[in-house]
């Protein structure tokens, strides 16, 4: 899941960049747009694994049932979410293919 902090802080760097003209800022905004979704992923993928980690502790009697839960919960949120960016992006491709020249 992204944190509503991470897209804020990806906001307010983009507006810094500024730039000169449409291709200087098109670049800036690519590039931390591109940072952002990187450390997007990391977090998630970080999020999947606490939760595997927190399900095996669990089964080899050594987690407690509430954090496990919890834990499983933030992944599966993290799953969805990562699906659902997912299904814009391609509905994103999809509407552009479509698009006449």
């Amino acid at each position: 899941m992204v944190a509503p902090l991470a897209g804020v802080a990806a906001y307010q760097a983009t507006a810094k960049l500024g730039g000169s003209g449409a291709a200087g800022a098109a670049q800036g905004a690519g590039s931390s747009f591109g940072d952002f979704l990187s450390g997007a992923m990391k977090d998630a993928i970080g999020t999947m694994k606490q939760g595997e980690q927190a399900a095996a502790q669990q089964a080899a009697g050594k987690g407690d049932m509430v954090s496990v839960v919890n834990a499983v919960n933030q992944a599966e949120l993290t799953l969805d979410t990562v699906v659902a960016v997912r299904d814009k992006v391609i509905q994103a491709y999809q509407s552009i293919m479509q698009m006449p020249i």
